[in-house]
């Protein structure tokens, strides 16, 4: 009796002991155990914001949403041998773990085992009734209009994350805010939402984005640009064009581009960059215009003022020289001449005027030259643009060595370097009367079907007086008059422009093997304000390119649909 006395006593101690581990020591671990039984949690995915382009003033799709949906295991509740039995199968072709790893670590209550699948095979796992398997719906981007614009609207990557062009700039808009589902469950997986432990965060569905881009003209400067690389043999190709009232582009074209939908079918990752904004680059004779504007607004420089023109001259030892050597440029020469024929001396001969000097470039000239390309006219630097943006490059005016050189350089658009979205925006304020206005590619959002425009955005700055940009668009229209090509342009319409083409550096020299070609542009009816402004750029590795045989005709054919297509009427 004293020994089962004994082992009673024992057996209760251990109970007792046994007890105590649980409720006292393990206490913390068990109720997580339970807790996991009894609560159903759930992300609540965010619907990822369209993106519209505009047919007239109607928003048209061209990144949309498909719904497909991921499959996922709660290793604790899920039996392995079910799933790879039953499961494996049907998720095959999406399956994006391995059943070893989902099972490693039961404690892990979330796993992702397929992904992007589709409906039909959703429906069946759905069927099949497994413990601790569910479903959760996804949006997949469908890019129905195949490589439009592409290097402009990017891609969104496996992970649901926006890559490049508006897909990235804009992610967040896009993206909205995944919400949360958590509340206690009952044995049938029926959540009990009257429980004290109810957490539902609604998801925050991202925006729907309309751009400024025109959907048919957009079309139309891509298909120029493939025939042109086509015909002139010439691999890479880009172009924009942009209302220089407001600021808004019309079309961002850049030929090759990509399919989004399948973005994984490229050579590299530069395949994907937008060379209008991401690509800075040696803009070349461009700048001639705003050399020329910054002589205006000094009063150093009118059309009619004159140099003299020896075809070369020397700088801290560089040979600056210009590509036309006719005899009759020579000599005494207006600047209306060296804009149009594009005399680098007659440039740089603007630079020494802006220093005070006659025969000199002096502190003063690099000062006010680096203030105006800087500060007024915004080279170098982020134009603001809703897009991912490469800053370029401009030499500080006191630099140690070359200082003279590299800012003679720089009045012809060498030995600095700029995006095409900042070349466009500066010339844009140049003939617009002196307004600088912040590029833009988004006109607005959509709100129940519908178009709400963003607030008309107001000039940033002046960069020069409405003197000086009247005086340049004359001066632009004149270089373009003095061409000698019959019909380039049709009577009863003002059409001005200016070439550059560029020296490339390899291997830390200018190349003599190859060169850009450039154009930049501006049209409207004859007397009144520029109603759109269009730049080309045209360039390949080892290849000469040429501002006048090359970028100049890419021009003109999209001018020419350009001034049809918006209804420009002639001014006779």
């Amino acid at each position: 009796m004293k020994f089962l006395r004994l082992m009673v006593v024992l057996m209760v101690l251990v109970i007792l002991g046994k007890l105590f581990y649980i409720q006292i020591i393990q206490h913390d671990e068990w109720v997580a155990k339970a807790a996991a039984q009894q609560t159903l949690q759930n992300v609540l995915k965010a619907k990822r914001g369209e993106i519209y382009m505009l047919d007239g003033e109607t928003p048209v799709p061209v990144v949309m949403n498909a719904t497909v949906y991921t499959v996922i295991v709660d290793p604790m509740l899920a039996e392995q041998g079910d799933l790879e039995e039953k499961l494996t199968p049907l998720i095959a072709d999406t399956k994006v773990a391995e059943w070893s790893d989902v099972f490693k670590d039961t404690t892990r209550r979330y796993y992702i085992v397929a992904k992007n699948v589709r409906r039909g095979v959703a429906e069946k796992v759905a069927e099949l009734d497994l413990t601790g398997v569910w479903l959760q719906a996804n949006n997949q981007r469908v890019y129905p209009e195949g490589t439009l614009a592409s290097t402009m609207l990017g891609f969104v990557n496996a992970d649901g994350i926006g890559q490049y062009g508006v897909e990235g700039s804009l992610n967040k808009t896009l993206a909205g805010k995944d919400g949360l589902l958590k509340t206690v469950k009952d044995v049938n997986n029926v959540a009990l939402s009257i429980t004290n432990d109810y957490v539902n965060t609604p998801a925050e569905d991202g925006e729907d984005v309309v751009l400024t881009i025109d959907r048919n003209m957009q079309a139309q400067v891509e298909k120029i640009l493939a025939a042109k690389s086509q015909e002139y043999g010439f691999a890479n190709m880009s172009a924009l064009v942009m209302n220089p009232q407001n600021g808004e582009i019309m079309a961002m074209a850049n030929y090759p581009g990509y399919d989004p939908g399948d973005y994984g079918n490229v050579e590299s990752a530069a395949d994907y960059i937008n060379h209008v904004v991401e690509d800075a680059y040696e803009p070349a004779s461009m700048c001639k215009t705003f050399a020329f504007a910054t002589g205006a607004e000094y009063g150093v420089m009118t059309p009619e003022k004159t140099f003299y023109n020896t075809g070369e001259i020397t700088v801290d030892n560089w040979p600056i020289r210009n590509a036309s050597q006719q005899s009759f440029l020579l000599g005494e020469q207006t600047m209306q001449t060296a804009l149009s024929y594009s005399l680098n001396t007659g440039s740089t001969q603007v630079l020494k005027w802006l220093g005070g000097s006659e025969m000199e470039i002096t502190a003063q000239g690099r000062q006010r030259l680096y203030d105006y390309y800087y500060n007024h006219f915004g080279l170098g630097r982020a134009t603001g643009i809703e897009l991912y943006e490469s800053l370029g490059m401009l030499q500080q005016p006191d630099i140690v060595d070359g200082a003279n050189s590299t800012y003679a350089n720089m009045t012809f658009g060498q030995n600095m370097q700029t995006t095409m979205i900042q070349v466009a925006a500066a010339f844009a304020s140049i003939i617009n009367g002196g307004n600088y206005y912040t590029p833009t590619v988004v006109a607005g959002k959509l709100v129940d079907g519908k178009l709400v425009r963003d607030e008309k955005q107001e000039a940033v700055r002046r960069t020069v007086t409405e003197e000086t940009s009247a005086m340049m668009r004359q001066m632009l229209i004149a270089t373009r008059k003095s061409l000698k090509e019959s019909g380039i342009d049709q009577a009863g319409y003002d059409t001005g422009g200016k070439t550059g083409t560029g020296q490339v550096i390899k291997d830390g020299a200018y190349s003599f093997d190859e060169t850009e070609g450039n154009y930049i542009g501006f049209g409207g009816s004859a007397g009144q304000m520029p109603e759109y402004l269009i730049i080309v750029r045209i360039w390949e590795s080892g290849k000469k390119a040429d501002g006048a045989a090359h970028a100049r005709p890419l021009f003109n054919e999209i001018k020419n649909y350009v001034q049809d297509y918006l209804h420009i009427k002639p001014v006779l």
